[in-house]
């Protein structure tokens, strides 16, 4: 059995209580060792074999996930994050289904929840915004014609731009192209909540400048829109004294 793993944004307690386990009894893991904490190691048991995904190509990893199958042996494939994003996991797994091996998956905390909590702040201001669009630019990795930056931006929501943290003046090009303000609030993480952390609060028109001032240039998410800030928004109709739900009546305004 080969369980697909996310190991969370960076601080090895925020990996799940199922994630943990299924590390904890694996007889072969393969993990990202270029992105990963790698202490997330350390409950592994002493006579598993651990195996640098960073360092393998697709067919190498997959051969390895064979070659414990065919011993019987659990194996976790530790992902970054949450694997269903930018985790390239459905060609491993299609390279699974050729081969009959049996697979799972468990979830795991991504880099823009990560930075969230970081700087305690919610996506889904109202007033502000409803909706969170999770994308990157194109890279060696094409993009959609449709997914652009300029035609996402449009729609004036909060983002959280993976992948993108060497491209910050392009990146703040297409934004501003496809309307955001140049004054729109900008939160840029580089290894969000990673001990060695860093966090720069700046906007659309100068976060190529701020970012560069701090060295970053990788391993960053990039948090736009003015759910950053959180002002200016209304009050949710949840805890409203006036709303009804279905486990609670309105109650009267007495003034």
């Amino acid at each position: 059995m080969v369980h697909f793993v996310g190991a969370g944004p960076g601080a090895v307690d925020l990996i799940t209580v199922r994630g943990q386990r299924l590390l904890s009894e694996a007889d072969m893991v393969i993990y990202a060792g270029s992105l990963i904490n790698t202490e997330l190691l350390s409950c592994c048991k002493e006579e598993a074999e651990l195996l640098d995904s960073a360092k393998m190509d697709l067919t190498e990893i997959v051969e390895a996930m064979k070659r414990a199958d065919r011993k019987g042996k659990n194996v976790v494939r530790l992902h970054s994050g949450e694997p269903s994003l930018y985790g390239a996991v459905r060609e491993q797994m299609d390279a699974l289904d050729k081969e009959g091996i049996a697979y799972d998956s468990c979830p795991g905390v991504t880099a823009a929840f990560g930075a969230a909590s970081r700087l305690n702040m919610e996506f889904t201001l109202p007033g502000i915004s409803q909706t969170l669009i999770l994308t990157r630019m194109a890279g060696r990795t094409s993009v959609p014609e449709y997914e652009s930056i300029e035609g996402l931006a449009a729609h004036q929501s909060s983002m959280a731009i993976y992948l993108s943290a060497g491209m910050l003046p392009e990146l703040a090009r297409k934004l501003m192209v496809g309307g955001r303000s140049p004054d729109t609030p900008v939160a840029i993480l580089y290894k969000a909540t990673w001990p060695d952390e860093k966090r720069v609060h700046t906007t659309i028109s100068r976060m190529a400048e701020e970012a560069a001032k701090e060295g970053i240039d990788h391993t960053a998410i990039v948090l736009v829109g003015d759910s950053v800030i959180g002002s200016g928004y209304e009050n949710s109709k949840l805890y409203d004294p006036a709303f009804e739900t279905e486990f609670r009546k309105p109650k009267e305004n007495k003034e």
